[in-house]
């Protein structure tokens, strides 16, 4: 029985580490109605989602805005909470998306996708804390502390208000609904 235990201890943490992951978040998942919840990369959002992946011409992002969203440091980290569910992040996720085609790269400083449930209460990890009301959310966060907010549907592009939060430009909550405090 002692030959058996390592090769048991190596099926246990297959089985469990992810499942553990999971459970706090660190892994996609579907939840029972199809949504994803939890990290995503964007490849793997437009894998799932090519409704959206089809999207990207649909956006004429400012390509002057776009560049300059390549032109950034690293540091800044932007946490974007969206709904696969969701007409408004599939709107302003495929235009930050073809915005960064445009300008011919990735940005240098972070973004997390985070997929949420429609009640927005999972993954609990990202949500709890974080006041959301609506998708998408783009959470923009420096020294860990966030700075800024936009807030389901971009007023003047996604790319312009991503990036004058990015440069301080703008601070607080930025969006095109009047209901939200400034």
């Amino acid at each position: 029985m002692l030959p058996h235990a390592p090769a048991r201890r190596f099926v246990h943490a297959l089985v469990l580490v992810p499942l553990v992951a999971l459970l706090l978040g660190a892994l996609p998942a579907f939840a029972a109605s199809g949504e994803l919840v939890g990290l995503f990369t964007r490849a793997e959002i437009e894998a799932a989602l090519p409704d959206w992946g089809a999207a990207l011409g649909d956006s004429d992002p400012d390509p002057e805005a776009a560049a300059a969203l390549l032109a950034l440091p690293a540091g800044p980290r932007v946490v974007v909470l969206f709904g696969s569910w969701c007409s408004d992040s599939r709107h302003e996720l495929t235009r930050l998306w073809n915005a960064f085609d445009l300008a011919g790269g990735e940005p240098r400083f972070e973004i997390v996708y985070v997929g949420v449930d429609r009640a927005k209460a999972e993954p609990a990890a990202w949500v709890e804390g974080r006041d959301l009301r609506f998708v998408p959310t783009f959470y923009v966060e420096r020294d860990g502390r966030e700075v800024g907010r936009i807030v389901e549907t971009s007023p003047h592009g996604i790319e312009s208000d991503l990036l004058a939060l990015l440069t301080g430009e703008r601070q607080g909550v930025v969006s095109a609904r009047d209901d939200l405090a400034p």
